[in-house]
Parts: C-alpha cells; structure tokens; sequence
C-alpha cells in the first residue's frame, strides 16, 4: 500500500539501558552511571494504578486485547515513520482502523531524531522510552501514540500530559537542545476524528515535580 510520506531522519545514536519489573510491575532502568530509575510511565500513571490494576482483574479478555491493540498500533506507526513498506490489509480491522484515523497527524511529521530510545533524567530521577522526537509541524517536539477505546478529554490525560513534559526534560537533560511543545496524538475506536494534545512543559514542570514527590512518599523513597 503507498503511503505517500517519506520521512527524513537525523542519524543520532542512543545508548540503551537495561529494564527490570519487580513484583508488583515496576519498571525500573539501569543507567550507565549505576543509577536504578523508575519509568516514567510508572510514576505519572500511580496515581491511577490502583484503578486500572482492579479494572485487569476483572476485565482480563479486554485488557489482553487492549494490550495488543497498542503494541501493534505502535509497531505499524513506527514502522510507517521508517518509511518501510505498509499493507493494512495485513493489520487487524481496528488497528487499520486507527491508524488510517491518526496518519494525517503522522504526515505533519519530519526530521526524525529519536523513536523508541531510551532517555534519562538525573533531576528528575526518571527513565523510559519516548515514541518520537521529529518536528512536529516544523517545531523539535516529543510526540506521543496512543490508541484508546473511547474519546478522551484533556482532564482524562493529565498522565499523559506528564510523560511529555519528563520526556522533554530528559531531552535538553541528554542532548543540550531544548522542547518547547509536546504532542499527544490519540485515536479512538468509537469512530471518533484523531485528537493531538498540545502541551509547553512549561506549564507542567510544577505537576511532575509534585507527582514525583507523591510517589516517593507513597513509596517510602528517601526525600532529599
């Protein structure tokens, strides 16, 4: 299938670093200095943890499908943004479904420097995974995928919102150059347009800093 889009991509290399999970599903990162950092997906999302824990328990056919659903929607948008070839006809219906809703958002892409690298922070004490940093539109942003059941609003993905903003701190943090904008691009299964959530880390650094410290506490970390 011709996707039209050909992307360019700066050539920058990233050192990876190890992941662990403890017992209770933890992720954690070994960085190169020795340090053992928890993901950011697992400190912002804590909060809700406790929710989305229960609703697996109760739910485990669609939380397996739900699961899979963002891991092959992930794998086709990164494997698009490389400029191989794309048959959605090999895709599942909802997957194809998704991505054909999101891929206006993923033409105002260009000038790839990152997609799926490991990123630290040392203020921060966080680790993860971004899914791109590119110019989005041509401004240098951290962009983020996401497939979802439903719509969602912006007070429903104010975890979200904070994933963008640790993302771009560890980018100046690693890299030197600043992020002034973070995209959150959402498409959803109910039949809904694609939605892009536009955030300045700006505006989110006080939140992060407080939802650190909150799972710090809650988690009997050593306050400095």
């Amino acid at each position: 299938m011709n996707m039209q889009k050909k992307f360019t991509h700066q050539n920058m290399i990233f050192e990876d670093i190890p992941v662990i999970s403890d017992s209770s599903g933890k992720r954690f990162y070994h960085t190169p200095e020795g340090n053992q950092y928890p993901s950011v997906t697992t400190v912002t999302g804590w909060e809700k943890q406790k929710f989305f824990k229960e609703w697996r328990k109760n739910n485990p056919k669609e939380s397996k499908r739900v699961l899979s659903r963002g891991n092959d929607l992930h794998d086709l948008i990164e494997r698009y943004l490389n400029n191989e070839d794309i048959d959605l006809l090999l895709e599942s219906p909802i997957v194809s479904s998704l991505f054909v809703q999101i891929k206006e958002s993923l033409d105002k892409i260009d000038n790839i420097h990152a997609l799926e690298v490991p990123l630290w922070s040392d203020a921060l004490g966080l680790a993860g995974r971004v899914d791109c940093v590119a110019e989005y539109e041509g401004k240098l942003s951290v962009i983020d995928f996401k497939g979802s059941t439903r719509q969602k609003r912006l007070n429903d993905i104010e975890n979200y919102m904070l994933q963008g903003t640790a993302y771009s701190i560890m980018w100046h943090e690693r890299t030197g150059t600043p992020i002034r904008e973070f995209h959150i691009i959402i498409a959803a299964e109910n039949g809904f347009p694609c939605k892009v959530f536009t955030g300045d880390p700006i505006d989110y650094v006080p939140m992060l800093y407080e939802t650190i410290k909150k799972y710090k506490i809650q988690n009997n970390y050593i306050l400095a």
